[in-house]
């Protein structure tokens, strides 16, 4: 118990000599060890780094869930060791109401049908939707969580101990120089000649013995200092290579970085296939029960070609009118094998990006190919004659830029 209270004694007093030095350095009394250039850098590039790794991390929170109450029970269950329960797509949801309505409508009249097809694609929707929230999760939140948590945690630590080392070497520094001071004070009085026609010369002795008083406490400042400057020395080591560490762990977020674009690559393809897949299910459906019109719009797709630029043209995904639905019945029964090009009216074309042809009478396109295309008489506007090599078939113009 003695033992105790003599730690908890000199606990207290070298706390009590820290928030001294602190506020004398806060109001100026007191002077301050600086870290050199490079450390300070260091120092700054952590905090930053910390910073935007918390600013990070919260967005893309949000990005993958953007229902707070929903981050908040899964935040609750991460910190109770729990597994997070399984939780239903807002995609998967709209699936099983579409698909509930088509059961009730009637699933074998059009519009249930239809709704069966995009319930059918909206589940797969919600399915890679659950894949890329998971493979984000693992691959590049979880990196950037352990770094807060763990890597950070660690180089905070070091540098508040660095903090109170720098404390106790700044009180040991004013110490040895009150204490020098002072006896510079006690030997000037000593020096002076003593009256031995007093009595008692007490102001002589008591001044020499001031002076031996105060080069003992000169001595002992000077070996706290020492202790100091080297216990200091080496936290601010260790403190050093915990920062250099940084540039590893932007590696290693770079890294991360590239695994959450991979998967969001991923996960957008998916998306843009399932709806492609989609598309071109209700074309032909809805070729067949309202023949002669657009899909989707009454409008032409895409502005006329004269004044569309790439960069408009590829920013947005035109919706193909059904080619069994345009085309006129003379060209329907129409041989590709038969149809020789024009002598003049042919163009080249660049493909903007990958076409799937639906029928045998369609040209498949894949995305930066020149092609060959003109025009029939008689032949829809939305659509070319396009070849490559030997061969030939229809194309839709909004998948093509037209060159000069």
């Amino acid at each position: 118990m003695d033992f105790n209270m003599k730690k908890l004694a000199s606990d207290a007093g070298i706390f009590f000599t820290r928030a001294v030095q602190f506020t004398e350095e806060k109001f100026g009394q007191a002077e301050k060890t600086e870290l050199d250039a490079h450390f300070e850098n260091l120092l700054a590039r952590a905090d930053s780094t910390k910073n935007w790794t918390e600013k990070i991390l919260r967005q893309t929170e949000v990005l993958l869930q953007p229902n707070p109450s929903a981050r908040v029970e899964e935040f609750l269950y991460e910190k109770l060791d729990r597994k997070v329960p399984s939780r239903v797509t807002n995609g998967e949801l709209l699936a099983q109401y579409m698909a509930e309505a088509a059961n009730e409508l009637g699933p074998t009249t059009p519009y249930g049908k239809t709704l069966i097809k995009v319930s059918e694609a909206e589940k797969r929707l919600g399915a890679a939707e659950r894949d890329f929230i998971h493979t984000a999760s693992v691959s590049f939140l979880t990196p950037l969580r352990n770094f807060l948590e763990g890597d950070w945690k660690t180089i905070s630590k070091e540098r508040r101990l660095l903090q109170n080392r720098r404390l106790d070497l700044d009180a040991c520094k004013a110490r040895l120089k009150r204490a020098k001071a002072a006896e510079a004070k006690a030997t000037c009085e000593g020096d002076t000649v003593p009256d031995f026609q007093e009595t008692r010369p007490r102001n002589y002795i008591l001044s020499a013995s001031a002076s031996a008083l105060w080069n003992d406490e000169v001595d002992k400042a000077e070996q706290e200092l020492r202790v100091a400057q080297t216990e200091f020395d080496r936290q601010a080591e260790v403190t050093r290579l915990l920062l250099e560490g940084i540039s590893s762990t932007h590696v290693n977020h770079l890294r991360c970085l590239h695994e959450f674009v991979k998967s969001q690559t991923t996960y957008y393809a998916q998306c843009y296939r399932h709806m492609l897949d989609l598309q071109k299910q209700l074309g032909s459906s809805q070729g067949a029960i309202f023949p002669g019109t657009f899909v989707g719009t009454t409008e032409p797709a895409s502005p006329p070609l004269s004044s569309t630029s790439p960069t408009t043209t590829a920013a947005t995904m035109p919706v193909v009118p059904s080619v069994a639905s345009l085309a006129p019945p003379g060209e329907a029964a129409l041989c590709l094998e038969e149809v020789a090009p024009p002598a003049s009216g042919t163009r080249k074309a660049r493909v903007l990006y990958d076409y799937e042809a639906a029928d045998s009478s369609e040209l498949a396109l894949l995305a930066d190919e020149l092609i060959t295309v003109y025009s029939l008489p008689g032949m829809d506007p939305d659509w070319l004659i396009g070849e490559r090599g030997n061969k030939k078939g229809k194309v839709p113009v909004t998948y093509l830029e037209l060159l000069s």
